[in-house]
């Protein structure tokens, strides 16, 4: 088919035709046999056109050119479109049905004519001329009587076609709101809809050139954008359509790829909403992130190993996470197969896609953020970490058992001093604020020790004064709750016991970084050369911490055991503190002893509370936030950011040289193995 061209005439009214125009606009009766003929042959190729075919033309509305569609000028393609919208408020709805029609079958693949029959149905590029006829009778057309053409006329497939169509939808689009702004919310509504489009048959049109993504993207956001220009106001209503229409949390990756992508596009053109889309992610990649990690606690390990195993059979192998590593017909034989009669493959189905969503969006925003930070000593680069910082006490912190969304400020708050400064001070300013709850105090406590026992970034001279500062506070904690203790009791005296068990826990990653003086024997990159050496040890350390382990609170008995048995061998064979004595003493307390009603409710994360005999519902919980991460595309970001459990040769008396480097390997496939984990450590 040869593209349409303009013809120049005169206005429209002054030449007379030979014939009368036949109108489109038929009864539905028509278009139906139209459509029947349409299915009964659509193996068909389209006829080639004749030499002697007549030129078909548009008419351009801003230049004021008339054209011509097939025998019929612009004007008369209104006054049929008038027709058509006067006669439906009277009750004849015939041509307004067909005018419907038209618009929701606007992907029909078009059909030349049956033999000895008029040619009279749409063209693919004639489409165009009913959009500007329409718009030029908007003020019909937006009586509520009309609200269904407008539905239909809405969802019609307008990224698909050529630049033309899109810049006349464009402007009835803006006409449309700008004679009935009771639209704006509906026109904004059908953009925000496409965020979710990833695949090309969704809004491709035949007889019409493939558009590519890219090229769908640039039109579908010239025209929001043209619409904001037009209608400043509409960006409260565009706000909160962003977050309405944020993808389900069982759409898949590539659909909530495509939707964040778009989002981040929108960012750079809108100002004011700049900040709110950050929020508007992170706040669903927070809830999606939790959620799966509940569901993971949930699942047996042999689930969990196939989800693994899944993961490393089927690796995503491109940059485009929008892009399917099955087509569709693959999709729907595996789900036929596999996922209807068996709920364990849907369960692990399930999982694996979950933990590839979000190993997609959060590669997506390390991606999104690295540019900011090239020089993290800028200004610049400070802006950026204050929003990811306030994002994160906002939505992330008080988020239970969040385990990926916080390593985004774990590598960024590494970058540089200021921003690790920056990161720390706003987690000791919660950690121990007095109006602070206690589970935010507990949780801030908990990310503080994670962060400096984890950050391979993190100065010596930081994770000194850090260790330091907890003492100091645990001693006022000390002070505060002994004269009205009976005993360990994580309800009542809950924050000095978080803050204690962070205290260990930097112990056992950092305790290097704690050493000021060793013997010359000791080598600094050997840690098995400290071991029953005479050692040095910053301030008052050793005495302060001893104070705290063997007071009236007894914190060993509260803290988990798992941080307990770690602290306890290192503390030994470094000839820090002998604590096991007193580790075997508490074997035989039982914790339920000192419960009283009477005790305040302290807010711990575990209700202390419980009726039951089990120990571990009265103590910590072994969570630190930044325990290994390990989605298996994203994790580059934090190749060099992250310090992993090492354990000690020479540590335990019984093991050689040999057993603990296959012990070292051991740890290093387990850490490879529980990547889905979320038990808090990787100290077996």
């Amino acid at each position: 088919m040869r593209p349409f061209s303009p013809a120049a005439r005169v206005l429209p009214g002054s030449v007379p035709h030979n014939s009368t125009p036949k109108s489109i606009l038929k009864t539905a009766s028509v278009l139906g046999r139209r459509k029947h003929q349409h299915e009964a042959s659509s193996d068909m190729l389209e006829a080639p056109e004749s030499p002697t075919k007549r030129r078909k033309v548009f008419f351009d509305d801003i230049r004021n050119i008339t054209y011509e569609v097939g025998r019929r000028t612009m004007e008369e393609v209104k006054l049929e479109v008038r027709t058509a919208l006067e006669g439906h408020l009277r009750g004849n709805d015939g041509q307004y049905d067909t005018l419907k029609e038209m618009f929701a079958n606007d992907k029909q693949r078009y059909l030349p004519p049956v033999v000895g029959e008029e040619d009279d149905t749409l063209k693919p590029h004639e489409l165009q001329v009913y959009v500007m006829a329409l718009s030029s009778c908007i003020p019909i057309l937006k009586n509520r009587e009309c609200n269904g053409l407008v539905r239909v006329i809405l969802q019609c497939s307008w990224l698909g076609r050529d630049d033309a169509f899109v810049k006349s939808f464009m402007h009835f689009l803006a006409a449309l709101v700008s004679a009935q702004g009771s639209y704006l919310g509906t026109v904004l509504s059908m953009i925000v809809d496409k965020f979710q489009l990833s695949r090309q048959s969704t809004w491709s049109v035949p007889d019409f050139p493939e558009v590519t993504r890219e090229t769908m993207r640039k039109r579908l956001h010239s025209t929001l954008r043209y619409l904001l220009q037009m209608f400043p106001s509409a960006v409260g209503v565009l706000e909160s359509l962003l977050s309405a229409k944020f993808p389900f949390p069982d759409d898949s990756v590539q659909t909530h790829m495509a939707y964040i992508n778009n989002l981040l596009k929108v960012r750079e053109y809108i100002p004011d909403l700049q900040d709110e889309i950050l929020d508007i992610i992170l706040n669903r990649v927070v809830k999606i992130d939790s959620q799966m990690q509940l569901d993971l606690e949930d699942i047996d390990d042999d689930i969990t190993t196939a989800v693994l195993f899944a993961l490393r059979e089927n690796p995503h192998t491109t940059s485009d996470w929008e892009q399917d590593e099955l087509d569709d017909s693959d999709n729907e034989s595996v789900n036929s197969e596999d996922l209807d009669f068996d709920e364990e493959a849907t369960r692990i189905k399930n999982v694996k896609e979950n933990v590839e969503k979000m190993d997609a969006v959060l590669d997506t925003l390390f991606k999104f953020y690295t540019p900011f930070f090239l020089n993290p000593g800028s200004d610049k680069a400070f802006d950026a970490f204050t929003i990811i910082l306030r994002e994160f006490d906002h939505m992330v912190l008080p988020t239970y058992k969040s385990r990926h969304t916080q390593f985004l400020i774990f590598h960024f708050a590494q970058q540089h001093e200021r921003l690790t400064d920056a990161f720390c001070g706003q987690l000791i300013a919660t950690a121990f604020q007095s109006n602070t709850p206690n589970v935010l105090k507990q949780a801030a406590a908990a990310y503080l020790a994670s962060f400096v026992a984890r950050g391979a970034q993190v100065p010596r001279s930081l994770v000194r004064t850090i260790f330091t500062l907890l003492l100091h506070h645990l001693e006022q904690y000390r002070r505060k709750y002994e004269p009205i203790c009976r005993g360990p009791d994580l309800k009542r005296f809950h924050p000095y016991y978080s803050l204690l068990q962070a205290t260990l826990y930097i112990f056992c990653f950092r305790w290097q970084d704690l050493v000021v003086a060793a013997p010359e024997l000791v080598d600094a990159d050997d840690a098995a050369s400290y071991i029953g050496q005479d050692l040095e040890w910053i301030g008052s350390s050793r005495k302060d911490l001893s104070v705290q382990i063997f007071g009236k609170l007894n914190p060993l008995k509260v803290c988990a055991p798992v941080i307990v048995e770690e602290f306890a061998k290192l503390a030994h064979r470094l000839n820090f503190m002998y604590v096991y004595p007193l580790v075997e003493s508490n074997k035989r307390i039982r914790l339920t002893q000192y419960l009283s009603s009477t005790y305040a409710t302290g807010g711990a994360l575990r209700d202390a509370g419980y009726d039951g005999q089990d120990e571990s519902f009265h103590q910590l919980d072994p969570y630190f936030p930044f325990d290994p991460y390990q989605l298996p595309v994203s994790k580059r970001w934090l190749e060099h950011d992250y310090v992993h459990w090492k354990s000690v040769p020479g540590l335990n008396a019984d093991d050689d040289s040999d057993d603990s480097d296959d012990m070292d390997d051991d740890d290093e496939a387990l850490e490879e193995a529980t990547a889905t984990d979320s038990d808090g450590d990787d100290f077996d």
